[in-house]
């Protein structure tokens, strides 16, 4: 399976607070080979494939909650939100080492959700699109 690229939305409003995090739109992104390797301004997350136990697709959220890198203090997942429109949760099977925290998911809100999704399904990773199941 050949290596895929797939950028971190970045929202128009949102680029002049993502500097803080150090985001521009060539450094925000995930890429898929053997590894996951997301990458976000300063900040990088990596794992083998092998590692992600499924994945999720979530949102839209309210813009506040949803911007920058940010780590959840009741489950320590982390985020790389660039846009409040969705992202995709990807659960790992043993925590991943993040800075001093070893953490048990990543939430990024990357383009085209349902490709990076679709991605993820190729290479044997089973999820959801949590979206589907809304009554409206």
């Amino acid at each position: 399976m050949s290596s895929q690229r797939f950028p971190i939305r970045l929202g128009r409003r949102s680029r002049p607070l993502l500097r803080l995090f150090g985001v521009r739109p060539g450094n925000a992104y995930v890429d898929l080979d053997g590894d996951l390797d997301a990458r976000f301004g300063f900040y990088r997350v990596h794992t083998a494939l092998t590692n992600l136990a499924s994945w999720r697709i979530e949102g839209p959220w309210l813009w506040i909650t949803a911007i920058g890198v940010r780590m959840s203090l009741r489950h320590r997942d982390v985020t790389f939100g660039g846009s409040h429109r969705g992202g995709v949760r990807i659960d790992f099977k043993e925590r991943v080492r993040f800075g001093v925290f070893r953490i048990p998911a990543l939430y990024v809100t990357v383009e085209g959700l349902e490709g990076f999704a679709a991605a993820l399904s190729e290479r044997g990773i089973p999820g959801e699109d949590a979206r589907k199941r809304r009554v409206p």
